[in-house]
């Protein structure tokens, strides 16, 4: 998944910021399919994967761990396995202080 931030103070639009799977998909570069997860673990170094555009982030390991898969046959394999676990996540976190303040305040 991925956001696209607000535009900064010049007016230009920033790149998009990843998160979930396509910020896992981001370090599997040195991966070699099939892969157990311990091996994903340690050819991408544990990188700590944003799960929702406001930043909050869950180890790689973690995450892992929450599919209940020690084997994963390919890369898609992974992320499918991956997608739920961070969904979860994403929508266990509830909406961010900014999105409670906006809620709040009257149209």
């Amino acid at each position: 998944m991925a956001a696209r931030p607000p535009m900064n103070d010049e007016g230009e639009e920033p790149d998009a910021v990843t998160f979930g799977i396509a910020a896992v998909d981001e370090h599997l570069g040195d991966v070699d399919w099939p892969a157990t997860a311990s091996a994903v673990v340690a050819a991408t170094g544990d990188p700590e994967i944003p799960y929702e555009a406001s930043g909050r982030t869950l180890a790689l390991s973690a995450a892992l761990d929450e599919t209940g898969r020690e084997r994963f046959e390919s890369r898609r394999d992974l992320l499918d396995a991956l997608h739920p676990v961070f969904e979860e996540h994403r929508q266990s976190a509830g909406p961010g202080i900014l999105a409670w303040i906006r809620n709040a305040l009257p149209v």
